[in-house]
């Protein structure tokens, strides 16, 4: 509660920054939903379907590389007694080896800056993008100075009804 607390706070100081005083009683503001326009958009659902379809493959091809990390391991377990030192030397510079792929693997696909997160930039940009243009269009069309997210981890304590744009901007969107 203290957190929400500071945050709309902050969120009405840098408003207040923003908006010179003498016309603050003129400016318009309003809200969306963005989470609720990007659930109702079919590109947005098309974009997940195809991102969760990338990480069922990249899953797979982990699976596949521990699977095979293990019938090594266990490979090795039971021949160590009978192999040289050599073939053992060598097995355990396989395991290690093997062990360092999937790691690189799991880093490359889900790591910081990894496929996973390059993807989903990439496959919701053009969602965002027309999202951000409906807001544009909604917000210019009926002369709205600012309009917020109230999806993000701002809230807002109070909102009138009327100054809600997230159906306008649905319509836009859909072409209605």
């Amino acid at each position: 509660m203290k957190n929400l607390i500071i945050k709309t706070g902050i969120l009405f100081f840098l408003i207040s920054l923003c908006i010179p005083f003498r016309l603050y009683a003129q400016s318009k503001i309003g809200y969306v939903d963005t989470k609720k326009i990007i659930d109702a958009m079919q590109e947005s659902r098309d974009a997940k379907t195809r991102l969760d379809n990338l990480v069922a493959e990249w899953q797979t091809q982990l699976t596949t590389l521990q699977d095979s990390l293990k019938l090594m391991k266990e490979d090795f377990e039971k021949k160590k007694l009978i192999l040289t030192d050599q073939l053992k030397q060598q097995r355990t510079q396989d395991i290690q080896t093997l062990e360092t792929n999937i790691n690189n693997f799991k880093v490359q696909k889900f790591g910081e800056n990894g496929e996973y997160f390059q993807k989903q930039a990439e496959f919701m940009k053009p969602v965002q993008d027309r999202i951000f243009l409906a807001i544009q269009t909604v917000a210019t069309n009926e002369d709205y100075d600012y309009v917020i997210d109230r999806s993000g981890s701002i809230s807002l304590l109070f909102v009138n009804e009327r100054n809600d744009l997230t159906a306008k901007v649905l319509k836009v969107i859909e072409g209605k």
